[in-house]
């Protein structure tokens, strides 16, 4: 019996002959799907689900948020020029990204909790080796907290971002966002924390430790709280084809436009507070800059996500993209405290909201959810390249006279230019999928 282009299986399942998935890709009954009977939007693991990845990226993204932080304490205690420095947290969101790529492949194998307790391990080792570091051996601390930090923030990273679609459909835009809050919500109190620390009687070490076990504690609970859908884990599906994924032209065009858009994205997240101080003002409200530009990614890492789902997630990111590029050029003509005041909230929405709006993007170019680790992985690999060099060429930009403006202006140009490259490749994605609410 057939209803509604569905077919009944011996075990009782309905299942679909023809299914068209959210990005408008067809699945011929040549292929087994998927049952229906899969728990989407709702339900205490979804749930579950939502708050571990919550707390994966508060620990990872969220931490890395307060770099700025180091960059400000190693620039002006001369361990290594501002740019060498500046490649200790690009080449943490680097390995961020890049081991993005095996542990979404290691989530589709069904190996994510053996990723997941590597990673957090692996994490949280390497956070407690910062802390015995030598600040006079840029070598110890660039293994540490660039090479160590970041591998194993990848690890935790993508698999946890990935993971919401295995429970998120129609609101999959939105339950991303929130996930991604964790960030944010780690760029407040990460800052915070730090900078009392280390200026009060705990001093670098036991600052740098308290965090390490903050972060030990978040991700075991988050390891407790997710697990993969085990109906798309046990389901029959077709087997990932990378080559199809690297070679599909508008998924990696928009990859690129994202790397271009990240060599600049960065440079206010791990600037600001340095900025500020040697623009003369006050360095106790120099060290709640971060804090303010986080606090206000709360609802820009939401808001535009909301709409996103009605109106299609490209045609949210390519706006915010735009935005952002102006108003890292406004920072030219910024000199005062109301002026990072306001810069930190606007950029802080705006930026917030482009990270939070890159993986439904993601996800809207997945041709079946058994291919959204790749997805994923690739995509943060090819991106990461751009926030591997970001920072570093800003840094040899400022070199010791910290001429701002250089800085400024490249960055600016790298967003927008970035931002027109995605443009461009999202008039082929709605001409493929016959809509422009992509």
């Amino acid at each position: 019996m057939k209803t509604n282009n569905m077919s009944e299986s011996d075990s009782g399942l309905r299942v679909p002959t023809v299914q068209e998935d959210s990005d408008s890709a067809i699945i011929h009954s040549s292929e087994k799907p998927i049952p229906t009977r899969i728990q989407i939007d709702g339900g205490p693991q979804a749930w579950a689900t939502l708050v571990g990845g919550f707390f994966v990226t508060m620990a990872t993204f969220g931490y890395t948020y307060a770099f700025g932080v180091y960059q400000d304490i190693y620039t002006r205690s001369q361990l290594a020029s501002a740019s060498r420095i500046s490649w200790i947290g690009s080449t943490q969101l680097f390995f961020i990204f890049l081991v993005g790529l095996p542990a979404g492949k290691m989530l589709d194998l069904g190996y994510y909790r053996h990723t997941m307790v590597v990673g957090s391990t692996l994490y949280v080792f390497s956070m407690f080796m910062v802390s015995i570091a030598h600040h006079d051996q840029y070598y110890q601390i660039f293994l540490s907290q660039a090479i160590g930090m970041g591998i194993g923030a990848g690890m935790l990273y993508v698999p946890a971002m990935a993971l919401q679609a295995h429970y998120w459909q129609k609101r999959r835009a939105l339950a991303m966002g929130i996930v991604a809050l964790g960030a944010s919500t780690g760029g407040i109190f990460f800052p915070i924390m730090l900078n009392q620390l280390f200026k009060g009687s705990a001093g670098f070490s036991w600052g740098v430790r308290a965090s390490a076990f903050l972060c030990l504690g978040l991700l075991s609970v988050s390891i407790v709280l997710m697990k993969p859908n085990p109906e798309i884990m046990t389901a029959a599906k077709p087997k990932p084809d990378i080559k199809s994924v690297i070679t599909d032209i508008p998924y990696m065009a928009v990859n690129s436009g994202a790397g271009i858009v990240e060599i600049g994205l960065f440079f206010p997240i791990f600037y600001l507070q340095l900025f500020t101080i040697l623009k003369g003002l006050d360095p106790n409200f120099a060290f709640y800059t971060l804090a303010i530009m986080n606090a206000s990614a709360f609802p820009g890492r939401t808001i535009p996500n909301f709409f996103a789902d009605k109106l299609g997630p490209f045609n949210a990111f390519i706006p915010v993209g735009a935005i952002c590029a102006a108003l890292i050029l406004a920072l030219l003509h910024i000199e005062t405290v109301g002026g990072v005041v306001v810069f930190a909230i606007l950029y802080g929405f705006f930026s917030g909201a482009w990270l939070s709006l890159a993986s439904p993007c993601v996800a809207s170019l997945s041709k079946h959810p058994s291919e959204l680790g790749v997805r994923f992985g690739i995509s943060f690999a090819v991106s990461g390249i751009g926030s591997l060099i970001g920072n570093p060429v800003d840094g040899a930009l400022l070199g010791d006279t910290f001429p701002w403006w250089r800085a400024i202006t490249f960055s600016a140009a790298t967003v927008m230019g970035g931002t027109g490259l995605i443009l461009f490749t999202r008039h082929f994605i709605a001409k493929n999928k016959g809509t422009h609410f992509v």
